[in-house]
């Protein structure tokens, strides 16, 4: 027999103060509400542990776990509707394309690479960064890595030229691939 329930899709962020057993905490509360934990990203950072999480979970259960997340200790979480089930099976219209940056440290970088793909209308899909010390010195370095998605007939050549403009200005070595 078919589920018949409706199911509604929260994307949930949360943040608190890092320590063992909260993932549990969060894991418990969905599971508790007939919740299904669908797709996440999470991290510590800066002592902080931080993430997002998309769920699944019946339409008329919504407002009780909203309720009881909202009374998780330790744990802010706020919640969004979503408005539909993520799909990453599915293939993306348009074209794939992946980012790898490294240069020094420097206020500004996400911003002049972000206003590049804003303005040949990339989309970011997925942004990691991190900082780390240079292997040979004690320059802190600025790694990025980021899938993107464009039209199928955006112009690749522009964008590139962009990027090794920005690259020259920034000092920094950007890669910019396509998958098929």
């Amino acid at each position: 027999m078919a589920n018949l329930t409706q199911q509604g899709h929260l994307i949930l962020t949360v943040i608190g103060d890092d320590k063992p057993g909260l993932v549990e905490e969060l894991a418990t509360a969905i599971s508790a509400h007939g919740g299904n934990w669908l797709e996440s990203s999470m991290a510590h950072l800066s002592g902080k542990f931080a993430g997002i999480v998309e769920v699944a979970v019946p339409a008329d259960r919504i407002p009780e776990l909203r309720t009881a997340l909202s009374k998780l200790i330790g744990l802010k979480v706020s919640a969004e509707a979503g408005t539909q089930k993520s799909a990453p099976h599915l293939p993306t219209i348009g074209r794939r394309l992946t980012l790898n940056l490294v240069g020094h440290d420097r206020i500004g970088i996400v911003r002049e690479v972000s206003q590049v793909l804003a303005r040949h209308a990339v989309n970011v899909e997925d942004l990691h960064t991190r900082t780390a010390s240079a292997p040979m010195s004690a320059e802190i370095l600025f790694h990025c890595e980021a899938e993107l998605t464009a039209a199928p007939d955006f112009d690749a050549r522009a964008l590139k030229a962009a990027l090794e403009q920005l690259s020259d200005d920034l000092m920094v070595d950007i890669n910019l691939g396509e998958q098929l």
